[in-house]
């Protein structure tokens, strides 16, 4: 995108402190750095202009070294005598920030900075834009309070041109962040880090910047592309109203031209033609907005739009799926936290922020779930610009839902969302997540299919389904798994994997690190990972349209990263993880059902609860005197069984035959099973596969090629023998072919 002459004036030393101690800054220790700790410093904090759909070539950076002083929350004066200095915009928290000290629900985090204001035109105005501070913030300028925003993640603009004076000016900000003793949307930030929650953020963790505006400016621009009609969709505000010229460029050739009123008129640009935007082809057009008096532009700015439409409808087979530009396309991708250890909340510098993406591109994926944590827009500006598919979750907050909990979570979910809504990346709103904080569920799909109805809306990743929006979401740790397709909802799995080694030297701490499962080295973590994903094939047959691997990085105590958390190695080959994740975009392959389970329709069985004969699983052992009944065996109240046979002794055997009409020659067997604890399973009389432990839901398994040269046209006889020690206890077992379609089909 061209965004023209940017003017970054660099006020990092005209701190009262003085320059001789802005020398003397350096981050605090900590317990884990990054390759770009050492590129941050208060003559170079993120100078890159932050807002890039909405450019202006003038603005002033104040980033950079800051007072601070931490009180306690008795009142709302200024310190007397501030602590020392902070690097602005690293939370105070974070060793970036040169600080790295926590601020108690019952104190206050006070910063200030002087600075002078820059030349305005004539009846001109002086915005002070604030990217995101955790989590209320009260801005005085000159002493005089201008406001007060709640909210840790939505960005706020205050017009403080009337408190300016000549000469040095003053801003200060005030912030009390209660964290996990509040009721506010925070995420994953808690006052005691443990396990899958991490270090508190406070105060401000995003750029701040002036800008100078004319007496009536551009307010906001909204961009909402349309395949189907050819064009897109702009909409502006101003300050006063005006003439609005919005031009369309392909790099930087005119492509369309409108007019209309700032504020009133959606101007529809059209697009013929179209270069649609894809992971494969991230193409962007350039916006050129001007407001007009008469035939003066006024005031200006640039922006760009990706063309793409994305939906959730019907295949030829009747399954619904996720679809990017009238194409089936499988999503797949980590999921995000967006934690650095040096940072926390903040990238340190614009190269990292691009970094993990493209990483995550190298691993073959095309999807990022960015979870329950906002970005800077730079962020979605580089998912934009490299092709990855954002799933935006909304932040969570307390799980008492309050009357005042819900009041902050829906004005954070609208800011959230008008915010982000014209990233071409972001292609599905999640506003809760396992049922954190979840409440009232068909409102808030409601509100979120009100404000943008040109998106798929996830109700909740994982946990609970309550039947609205778009998707129905299971969480599956290792996995994979998924929950049936439905009538009106498409399938996908939200999270699975978890798969963790902690590597010596790039741990956040030494020992007592975290995963769902561990390995001890690439080797054995490469084989799991790719097994996961084997094992995720004939789930797209059934209809899984996306799928989630946790997760992009290591984060404080969790070693279940694809990259440390310092991002200096990758954990398994990429060569293998690229292949993997590059067959799950192939056509979904056709599923032929050979033994149904008993999950949807109860199958017949032979059992017996007493050890048998030893040729027990040969086709032609004699099981007429065993008991017969419909499947699955168990206890009630183990987990996501479907149990029509009691079985509470420690073992049970079972034997079922089944008819096989035709076999392909090309193709894999999939045996789905539930099972707690061991299990054996023999196809005619030959072992095919050993099942340790236990499994929380009917989970798939692709069985070797000698596992299929067992099974043969006409009757087939399946024998299993489970054992049981302790808890609950389940066993049921289905079979169906998995053939993969040519990738040339339509």
């Amino acid at each position: 995108m061209a965004v023209g002459r940017i003017l970054l004036i660099s006020l990092a030393f005209l701190m009262a402190i003085g320059s001789g101690e802005a020398r003397a800054w350096r981050p605090a220790a900590g317990p884990l750095k990054t390759r770009w700790t050492n590129d941050v410093s208060p003559k170079n904090v993120l100078p890159e202009y932050p807002r890039p759909q909405m450019v202006r070539d003038e603005w002033t950076n104040l980033n950079g070294l800051w007072q601070y002083a931490i009180l306690a929350k008795t009142g709302s004066a200024p310190p007397i005598k501030w602590d020392g200095e902070i690097l602005v915009p690293f939370a105070i928290e974070s060793a970036l920030s040169g600080v790295k000290k926590p601020v108690e629900p019952d104190e206050q985090l006070w910063y200030r900075r002087t600075f002078k204001s820059p030349t305005l035109p004539k009846n001109g105005r002086l915005l002070i834009h604030f990217g995101a501070v955790d989590w209320e913030s009260w801005v005085y300028v000159n002493g005089k309070l201008l406001s007060d925003h709640p909210g840790g993640y939505t960005p706020f603009t205050i017009d403080i041109t009337d408190a300016l004076r000549s000469g040095e000016n003053e801003v200060m900000v005030r912030v009390e962040d209660p964290t996990d003793t509040g009721n506010q949307p925070r995420g994953k930030q808690v006052l005691k880090p443990h396990g899958i929650f991490y270090t508190a953020v406070t105060g401000i963790w995003q750029t701040v910047w002036l800008e100078p505006v004319p007496e009536n400016y551009i307010k906001s621009v909204r961009v909402i592309p349309d395949v189907d009609r050819k064009q897109v969709e702009i909409r502006t505000t101003s300050s006063h109203g005006a003439k609005i010229r919005v031009t369309a460029l392909d790099g930087e050739v005119e492509v369309g031209r409108v007019e209309g009123l700032a504020g009133g008129d959606k101007l529809a640009v059209p697009i013929t033609n179209a270069k649609l935007w894809s992971p494969s082809d991230p193409h962007l057009y350039n916006l050129r907005i001007e407001l007009m008096d008469g035939q003066k532009v006024i005031d200006s700015v640039t922006s760009y739009f990706g063309m793409r439409k994305i939906e959730v409808k019907k295949d030829a087979e009747g399954i619904n799926r996720l679809w990017l530009n009238d194409q089936v396309l499988f999503q797949f991708g980590p999921l995000d936290q967006g934690w650095w250890p040096d940072g926390l909340y903040t990238a340190p510098t614009d190269a990292a922020l691009k970094y993990d993406i493209e990483m995550t591109k190298r691993f073959g994926m095309n999807l990022i779930r960015k979870h329950v944590k906002v970005e800077p827009a730079r962020w979605y500006y580089w998912c934009d610009n490299l092709g990855m598919l954002v799933w935006q979750d909304m932040p969570s907050g307390d799980v008492q839902k309050t009357d005042q909990s819900k009041k902050w979570f829906e004005i954070e979910l609208e800011g959230m969302i008008e915010g982000l809504r014209s990233f071409p990346s972001i292609v599905m709103w999640v506003p809760f997540n396992e049922g954190w904080g979840q409440h009232d569920t068909e409102q808030v799909v409601k509100l979120v299919q009100e404000i943008d109805p040109t998106r798929p809306v996830n109700e909740a990743s994982g946990w609970n389904n309550e039947g609205f929006g778009d998707v129905t979401d299971m969480h599956n740790y290792p996995g994979p798994g998924m929950r049936d397709s439905e009538e009106k909802r498409v399938s996908v799995l939200g999270e699975f994997g978890g798969l963790g080694m902690p590597i010596k030297g790039h741990t956040w701490q030494s020992e007592k690190n975290w995963g769902y499962v561990s390995y001890n080295n690439a080797d054995e973590l490469t084989d799991a990972y790719v097994n996961l994903l084997t094992m995720m094939r004939p789930l797209i047959g059934q209809g899984l349209s996306a799928a989630v691997y946790t997760q992009t990085t290591d984060v404080e105590i969790e070693v279940n990263g694809l990259m440390t958390y310092d991002r200096e190695q990758v954990k398994m080959n990429e060569s293998r993880m690229r292949e993997a994740a590059n067959k799950l975009f192939e056509p979904p392959p056709k599923m032929a059902v050979l033994m149904p389970t008993s999950e949807a329709k109860p199958q017949t069985w032979h059992y017996i609860m007493r050890k048998p004969e030893s040729s027990w699983f040969q086709p032609d052992f004699d099981d007429s005197s065993w008991r017969t009944g419909p499947g699955g065996f168990g206890t009630e109240g183990t987990p996501r069984a479907v149990v029509r046979s009691e079985w509470d002794t420690p073992d049970i055997w079972l034997r079922r035959t089944f008819k096989v009409e035709s076999l392909p020659e090309a193709g894999q067997l999939m045996l789905t099973a539930h099972h707690d604890e061991d299990a054996e399973i023999y196809i005619n009389g030959e072992l095919v596969k050993t099942l340790p432990g236990v499994t929380r839901h009917y989970a798939p398994t692709i069985l070797n090629a000698d596992a299929r040269k067992a099974l043969h046209v006409g009757e087939n006889t399946m024998a299993v023998h489970c054992h049981q020690t302790t808890g609950g206890q389940y066993i049921d077992v289905g079979l169906a072919d998995v053939v993969d379609r040519d990738s040339t089909a339509p």
